[in-house]
């Protein structure tokens, strides 16, 4: 019965809970070093000077196309309130 407490107690890296305190902020120091040398190797781009103008452009260019899209619809749409047949259709009604 002695011989449990002459024992010498086994050494801190043999206890998993260790492992488990020591393991969070090893992470967090790795993740640190990899996101600072993401930060270092690739540097930001810029923003372009005339980036109000192109802006402006895209907004043309997606503004035409949706009006284009939506020609057949708002002529449909007139054509059912009104009644009246658009300039270059014939009249399917019997």
């Amino acid at each position: 019965m002695q011989k449990n407490a002459l024992e010498a107690p086994a050494p801190w890296w043999k206890y998993g809970y260790v492992w488990l305190v020591v393991a969070g902020p090893a992470i967090v120091v790795v993740a640190a070093i990899f996101t600072l040398y993401l930060a270092v190797t690739r540097p930001e781009q810029l923003v372009s000077e005339d980036y109000y103008r192109q802006g402006i452009e895209i907004n043309k260019t997606l503004g035409a196309a949706q009006a284009a899209s939506l020609a057949p619809a708002l002529q449909a749409r007139n054509h059912a309130q009104t009644g009246v047949v658009p300039s270059g259709q014939t009249s399917s009604r019997p």
